[in-house]
């Protein structure tokens, strides 16, 4: 892919060069080892999923609370009356899920991608717009595909985090009157919750808030990309070639071309996946609230009926106003952010290591 900005020319610099930066090319579907793939996407994405599992543990009790408590303060609180692991709660069943809702990510991800950006070019779109478009289809099928394992996963870990948040003092007082109606069943581990959860509601207990889900990560999903896509063309045009290192001679126009080292790409990788993960944040947080209530919260207080879309929407409101639908808003800013820039920096990497020819990608 090559992006070039021509700088403007005056009197006193008419013979001002344009600038142009060779960035190295896309790798599609096709260049990919599929083995090396997986297996290294699974142990990195592992890996990466570990260090961020806080965050989301944090956001989770933020989001069911029905005051708003600090994110700092809720760590704290956390650490000091249920210990360091529960930071991790639920991390074993996050993880096993990761690995086959990874692969299912990935593959829709690249496929998509790389189907839908040769058609649009194909129909004479520019390459910038086919890119853009490409990237917001490959993410919506990506998201929609990986939430059929995913939302299981989801249910389950989720309830895990919020064990023993609504039984225990919390900040000087009984969490029950910070906590909305956290489900009162407790689970000694992921396989018990899956059983207890399923022997309770079936199969729609585990797939409780499946459609809010798609409603969620797909449009989010199909936001960052298209985001992400515009974001590492905005830095590469603005200051990218800054970092560049210029190459011995300019072409046959007189344009002085500029190459990236993997230093450089990576940074701009990241900084425009953070870009895109804090404006994914903000648009989607209402939704990921609504959903991470209606998977961990009961409707009633027999438990038998779960809640409704309008019947959470009515409590936060309640609780908070149209504010409550924000909670969890910093921690969720910093995970996405943080996930979208060691993802993508992770992905990328990945890609590369996994290519069928190394040079390829040179």
């Amino acid at each position: 892919m090559n992006l070039s900005a021509t700088e403007e020319e005056s009197p006193s610099t008419a013979a001002a060069a344009a600038k142009e930066v060779h960035i190295p090319a896309e790798i599609d579907w096709e260049m990919l080892d599929k083995s090396k793939f997986f297996f290294l996407g699974a142990a990195l994405f592992s890996g990466v999923s570990g260090m961020l599992y806080p965050i989301v543990v944090l956001k989770t009790r933020q989001q069911v609370a029905q005051s708003e408590v600090s994110c700092i303060r809720t760590a704290f609180w956390i650490v000091r009356n249920e210990g360091f692991r529960a930071l991790y709660r639920g991390f074993g069943t996050s993880l096993t899920g990761t690995v086959p809702a990874r692969a299912l990510y990935m593959t829709a991800l690249e496929i998509t991608k790389s189907n839908v950006g040769s058609a649009t070019v194909r129909l004479g779109v520019p390459e910038p717009t086919a890119t853009t478009v490409a990237n917001a289809a490959a993410g919506l099928s990506a998201a929609m595909a990986a939430q059929l394992v995913w939302t299981p996963i989801d249910v389950v870990s989720q309830r895990l985090m919020v064990q023993g948040s609504s039984s225990s003092s919390s900040c000087g007082g009984n969490l029950n009157s910070r906590v909305a109606n956290v489900s009162a069943c407790k689970y000694a581990n992921g396989i018990d919750a899956f059983r207890k959860i399923l022997n309770t509601d079936g199969p729609r207990g585990l797939y409780r808030g499946f459609g809010i889900s798609i409603l969620t990560y797909a449009p989010s999903n199909a936001v960052w990309w298209a985001s992400y896509s515009i974001a590492q063309r905005m830095v590469w045009s603005g200051f990218g070639y800054y970092f560049c290192k210029k190459d011995g001679h300019g072409n046959e126009n007189g344009v002085n071309t500029f190459r990236p080292d993997s230093k450089t790409v990576m940074a701009v990788q990241g900084v425009s996946a953070a870009m895109a993960g804090g404006v994914s944040a903000l648009i989607t947080m209402p939704l990921d609230t609504i959903k991470t209530r209606l998977q961990v919260l009961d409707g009633e207080e027999n438990g038998r009926r779960g809640p409704t879309i309008a019947h959470t929407i009515r409590n936060l409101v309640k609780e908070g106003g149209w504010v409550a639908c924000y909670r969890g808003l910093g921690p969720r800013w910093a995970s996405m952010s943080m996930s979208a820039t060691t993802m993508i920096t992770t992905y990328e990497f990945l890609k590369r290591m996994s290519t069928k020819n190394q040079e390829a990608v040179t």
